[in-house]
């Protein structure tokens, strides 16, 4: 079974993922916390990450951090640079904007709120080796 772990602090979002997910039969992590990722990710075979960029209420080692910072974090362990990430935005990227995707080296992105849910299955399906 394909697992995602979702780094998202809003409890709506959330629900929108548990909900939509589980309709084609995807095993759903959640968090929030930054501490917790890495917890997660040492004992569950996770195949793909949706990581919210702000979160507002997340701390890793006791230091507020975004989802860049926690990209960023994820990607550099040898163990975990192999799993496909998605950064979730709520703005769109325009020419001349800071470069978020390749900052924290993520595999994708995608702007919320998501009204193409078509759009971002795909992209999951895309990044799954299963």
């Amino acid at each position: 079974m394909v697992t995602i772990l979702i780094i998202e602090d809003d409890p709506f979002t959330q629900q929108f993922y548990q909900f939509l997910f589980s309709k084609f039969g995807y095993n759903i992590l959640l968090t929030e916390d930054g501490d917790e990722v890495f917890n997660i990710l040492e004992v569950n075979e996770v195949d793909l990450i949706i990581m919210d960029i702000n979160l507002k209420n997340t701390y890793f080692n006791n230091q507020k951090v975004d989802g860049v910072f926690l990209t960023k974090k994820i990607k550099k362990e040898t163990i975990y640079s192999n799993t496909p990430i998605i950064l979730v935005t709520a703005y769109q990227k325009k020419p001349g904007d800071s470069n978020y995707i390749d900052e924290s080296c993520a595999d994708d992105y995608i702007v919320k709120p998501v009204t193409d849910y078509n759009e971002l299955i795909n992209k999951v399906k895309k990044l799954i080796k299963k």
